[in-house]
């Protein structure tokens, strides 16, 4: 046995089956997307011709690209500057909740495990216009009825909120469970020495869960880069693609009106983009949030 694992040969063969899936599943149809991205291909048609960099010229040259790219920068703002502090918030209010603490996890969670899809349907009804809940109680209230998803002003606020319901429950358990694992000693000493709750929170708490809090922040980051579900279940990009991400740019032209080639090279720049946010993150922040043994 210790024969084998001192041959190299041994770690290749664990190595190899894993090697294989990537190269197939990540290498190979980055590399395929990169070649079409060349070319002007309608997907389906035999013919394929070779366009050089025209492509990712003409999407680099529109404005509707980077009004795109500036909606996931929406995102991506408010999933770490709002939604990021909210379940910091919320974790730290359930973590001290004696009774019932299963059934607030269980229901702050749920949103989490729905479908998209039931999600947009369901806020869709709470932003309706005339039979909205919200404008219900605006109304109620003496205010005037909004427009919110058929409004540009206000379609992406109404998203990012949605957004942030979906995924926030998602986010509190693994704070919470960070939370939880802090040894009660810590806390019950800072006690006697007299700490305040918010002292202990600040002093204690928070440096003991902050590597759980940057990756919680880049899973925000990583699901603001891909947000396009949603979108398309609740305003398909509109008003006039106020709501329009990259991801549902692409596929409006990849898919909707069959430029395949121009939407694998939407793909490629999206890929670009998201290894530049990621890269900057883990170097600017990430490390950081140093590992803390207790």
């Amino acid at each position: 046995m210790n024969k084998a694992l001192r041959n190299p040969m041994t770690y290749i063969l664990f190595v190899i089956p894993g090697m294989l899936l990537l190269f197939m599943f990540f290498v190979y149809p980055l590399i395929s997307s990169l070649y079409y991205g060349f070319t002007n291909w309608n997907g389906i048609s035999d013919h394929v011709k070779l366009v050089g960099f025209r492509n990712f010229s003409k999407a680099l040259s529109d404005p509707a690209f980077w009004s795109s790219v500036k909606n996931n920068g929406y995102f991506i703002l408010f999933s770490v500057f709002i939604q990021v502090p909210i379940t910091i918030v919320a974790s730290l209010m359930i973590a001290n909740v004696k009774k019932l603490q299963g059934l607030y996890k269980t229901a702050i969670f749920m949103p989490t495990v729905m479908s998209t899809a039931v999600i947009g349907i369901l806020w869709g009804f709470i932003y309706n216009y005339d039979v909205g809940l919200l404008n219900k109680i605006i109304v109620f209230f003496g205010g005037q009825p909004v427009d919110w998803l058929g409004s540009p002003k206000t379609a992406m606020l109404s998203i990012l909120i949605t957004n942030c319901w979906q995924w926030a429950g998602f986010y509190i358990v693994m704070i919470l469970a960070a939370i939880l694992t802090i040894p009660k000693e810590l806390d019950e000493a800072a006690m006697i020495d007299g700490a305040t709750g918010l002292q202990r929170v600040r002093r204690i708490t928070m440096p003991l869960i902050m590597p759980v809090i940057s990756v919680v922040i880049m899973l925000s980051i990583a699901g603001s880069m891909k947000a396009a579900d949603i979108i398309i279940v609740m305003t398909k990009g509109g008003p006039a693609s106020s709501t329009d991400v990259m991801a549902t740019y692409m596929i409006k032209y990849a898919i909707t009106n069959f430029k395949y080639g121009y939407g694998n090279a939407l793909s490629f720049i999206i890929f670009i983009f998201t290894m530049v946010v990621t890269v900057l993150y883990q170097v600017l922040i990430a490390k950081r949030a140093e590992r803390i043994d207790y």
